[in-house]
Formats: structure tokens, sequence, C-alpha cells
């Protein structure tokens, strides 16, 4: 098998009802380590100072960074569409933590 035949290989994909229906976030947190890259989702109620993590995921640090520029890619691909993004006023400890 050559190269150009690897690329067109589909993978068939199975995805359970309740992980396709989704998760939503709105805060987001990021760790890492030399091995690792975690992402932990989480919803936090809006009348309370309390949430609930919703999802986490853990790449490898080559993954996160393909990851990160397909991500890049895809809102370029989002704001030529719809057109540039601003950030939303959010209240303190809602959103996104690095």
């Amino acid at each position: 098998m050559n190269q150009l035949e690897d690329k067109e290989k589909k993978i068939d994909i199975k995805v359970d009802e309740n992980i396709a229906t989704g998760q939503y976030s709105n805060l987001a947190a990021i760790r890492h380590s030399r091995e690792e890259f975690i992402f932990d989702f989480a919803f936090i109620f809006p009348d309370g100072p309390m949430g609930k993590l919703v999802a986490r995921v853990i790449l490898s640090p080559a993954h996160a960074k393909r990851f990160s520029e397909a991500l890049q890619e895809n809102l370029r691909r989002y704001e030529e569409m719809f057109g540039p993004l601003t950030p939303a006023d959010v209240p303190p400890g809602v959103g996104f933590i690095q």
C-alpha cells in the first residue's frame, strides 16, 4: 500500500447515542505533563458557585499540536464564512483556563 492509499483509507467509528448528543461546556481547563495534555470541560451553573466536569480528554503532545492546528484552521474557515469572532463578556470563573 502506498502513501496515497493510506490517506484515502476510511475508518468506521462507532458512536454511542449518549456520546453523539454531546455535552455543553462553558469552562475549559488545560494542564500538561511531559507525556500528555489533559483537557477538562466543565459546566459552571449560572446561579451558584458550583459546576460539574462533563468531559476529560487526554492527548499526547503531538496529537494536542495537531488538534490545535485543526482548531485554528476551522476557526479561520468559520470567520471566513460568518465574520470575525470577538470574545464575549464572560463572568469571572467562566471561560477558558490555561
